[in-house]
């Protein structure tokens, strides 16, 4: 199971308290962009703490943090999924893993922003922006963000999207409230107090 990073050599007592499971390296690049435009100690959090699973595998997830437990560790953890199918059970019993699923389809649409990704693509061609513009859903329109496939969307744009840089180049008012919801969650996961803007 890949790790954000390597604590083999560590001893055990500096091992987490919490853990935050992602489905891949990209999720975890957004979640920490997202966390370090927060809280400088929530992002710390999220590099040390964070396991990520190769795939939407809530089971491996499960399986890892009884493992920590069955060291006699009182650990928690934070699953993080997208939508593209929901599992049996949002929450669990007495294991200690919690899941957080997205109320859109894939985490990259959060970040489908016009302007936000203007500020980092300035190499980008302005035509292309505009098109991405047009092409997505009206604002408002949140069952039609709920269904969008943002992976394919921007897998059609052509170009690296530097997806850090993108969830820390969101400004207060472009935060969509599930981002704010999880942030907040997040926080809580790790005792890490946020401004309340941050959590509004």
């Amino acid at each position: 199971m890949s790790r954000s990073t390597s604590r083999a050599q560590r001893p055990a007592a500096s091992e987490p308290r919490a853990y935050l499971y992602v489905e891949g390296p990209r999720d975890l690049e957004i979640v920490e962009g997202w966390a370090q435009r927060s809280s400088p100690r929530l992002a710390a959090c999220v590099r040390e703490a964070t396991v990520i699973l190769g795939g939407r595998q809530p089971a491996r997830a499960r399986e890892h943090l009884a493992e920590a437990r069955a060291e006699g560790r009182e650990v928690r953890g934070l699953c993080v999924l997208d939508r593209d199918q929901e599992p049996a059970h949002r929450d669990a019993g007495g294991d200690g893993l919690e899941l957080f699923v997205w109320g859109r389809r894939h985490i990259e649409s959060y970040l489908l922003v016009p302007a936000a990704l203007g500020r980092v693509l300035r190499g980008a061609p302005p035509r292309a922006l505009r098109a991405l513009a047009h092409e997505l859903p009206a604002v408002d329109d949140e069952r039609s963000w709920r269904e969008l496939d943002a992976k394919r969307r921007l897998a059609a744009y052509g170009q690296r999207i530097p997806w850090g840089r993108v969830a820390r180049a969101l400004r207060e008012d472009e935060l969509h409230p599930d981002v704010r919801t999880f942030l907040a969650r997040l926080a809580a996961h790790f005792g890490v107090g946020l401004a309340l803007e941050h959590v509004s």
